[in-house]
C-alpha cells in the first residue's frame, strides 16, 4: 500500500510513492524525539547558553540525518526539496522565536517554565501544520490558479516582515487571553509547571496555559505564511511534513539560544522577508516555469548567510 500526494497541474516537483511504513517510521521517530525531550526537561530550569547551543546542534543534526535518509530512499531531487523546505521553515521560525520572546516578557513567564509551554506549543504546531499541508496541497491540485494567489500573498507578507513592527505579537497576546477568559477564570499566579490551578475554589487556568493559548494562536498566523512557502518548493506531502517537523522540533532549543539576540541580527528580518518574496515569486510563476530546486536552495542559503554576515558587521560598527 502506498500514499502519494496529489499532482499539481504544471508541476515538475518530485512525485513519490511513499510506503505506509515510511509514514509510520517518520511519526514514530518524531514521537520518540518528543518523549526524550520531555524527559530531559522534566525538571523546570533555565537552560544555559551552552545547553541551548548543544541541543540546537543535536536537533539540526537530526534534521540533516533525515535528509540523508530521504536521499537514500527517494533520490537527489527529493533530497533537494526536503532541504529547501527545511531551510525555509527553519529561517521563518526565527521570526517565531523573537515573537515568543516578546510574548513571554509581556506575560511575565519565568524562563525556567517556558520550555514546558513551548513543548506543548510545538506538539500542537505539528498537528496544525499537517492539516495546513494537506489542505493547501489539495486545494492547489484542484485549483492551479491558487499558486498565483498564494504567491502574491507571500510577496505581501515578505514586504510586511521587512518592515517588522517592534510590538509584533502583542495583539495576539491580548486576543489569546481574552479568548481563554471567556472559557474559564485565569489566575495571575504561577503554580509551578501546572497549566491548571484552583482560584477561589474553582478550576482556573494558570499563566502557563494562557501563554500556551497565545503561542498556538501565533502559530496559526505563522503557519499561514510558512506552509505556502514550503509548498512553493515541494508538493509531496511526505517531504513537506518531514521538513516542517524536523525544523519545528528544534525551535525550543533555538528559542533559548536566540531569544535575546535580536539586536545582534539586525538584517535577519530583511532576509526572511526576502526569502518569502522570492518563494512567492517562484510560486506565482510555477504553473508555467519551474525553477531548478538546487538553484532555489542556493538563493535561499545566500540570503541567510548574507544577513548573518552583514548583521555581524553592523553589530561591530555599533560597538566601535
Amino acid at each position: 500500500m502506498f500514499i502519494a500526494s496529489p499532482d499539481t497541474a504544471g508541476s515538475k516537483f518530485v512525485d513519490l510513492d511513499v510506503p505506509v511504513g515510511a509514514w509510520i517510521a517518520l511519526l514514530g521517530v518524531i514521537l520518540v524525539m518528543l518523549a526524550i525531550d520531555l524527559y530531559w526537561h522534566r525538571e523546570a530550569h533555565a537552560p544555559s547558553p551552552r545547553e541551548a547551543l548543544t541541543e540546537s546542534a543535536v536537533w539540526v543534526l537530526c534534521g540533516l540525518a533525515f535528509a540523508g535518509v530521504i536521499a537514500i530512499m527517494f533520490g537527489a531531487d527529493a533530497f533537494g526539496e526536503y532541504i529547501s523546505g527545511y531551510l525555509i521553515e527553519k529561517s521563518l521560525s526565527i521570526d517565531n522565536v523573537f515573537v515568543w520572546s516578546m510574548l513571554f516578557a509581556t506575560m511575565s513567564i519565568p524562563v525556567k517554565y517556558q520550555h514546558r509551554v513551548l513543548f506543548w506549543g510545538i506538539f500542537g504546531a505539528l498537528t496544525l501544520r499537517a492539516v495546513f499541508i494537506v489542505l493547501g496541497s489539495t486545494l492547489i491540485s484542484s485549483f492551479w490558479w491558487l499558486l498565483v494567489v498564494f504567491g502574491i500573498f507571500l510577496i505581501y507578507t515578505g514586504a510586511k516582515i521587512i518592515r517588522h513592527r517592534a510590538d509584533e505579537g502583542r495583539e495576539e497576546a491580548t486576543r489569546g487571553l481574552g479568548l481563554l477568559r471567556r472559557v474559564m477564570p485565569v489566575s495571575d499566579k504561577i503554580d509551578g509547571q501546572k497549566f491548571f490551578t484552583t482560584l477561589n475554589g474553582k478550576r482556573a487556568a494558570t499563566p502557563l496555559l494562557a501563554a500556551f493559548v497565545v503561542i498556538e494562536i501565533t502559530d496559526v498566523v505563522f503557519a499561514v505564511d510558512s506552509v505556502p512557502a514550503i509548498l512553493a518548493v515541494s508538493n509531496e506531502w511526505y517531504l513537506v511534513f518531514a521538513s516542517n517537523a524536523f525544523a519545528i522540533l528544534g525551535l525550543r532549543a533555538m528559542y533559548f539560544l536566540l531569544a535575546n539576540a535580536k539586536e545582534r541580527f539586525h538584517y535577519l528580518s530583511h532576509a526572511l522577508g526576502g526569502i518569502l518574496i522570492f518563494v512567492g515569486m517562484k510560486m506565482s510563476i510555477s504553473h508555467w516555469y519551474h525553477m531548478n530546486t538546487y538553484l532555489s536552495l542556493s538563493i535561499i542559503v545566500i540570503m541567510i548567510v548574507a544577513a548573518i554576515v552583514f548583521s555581524v558587521q553592523y553589530s561591530k560598527r555599533l560597538v566601535s
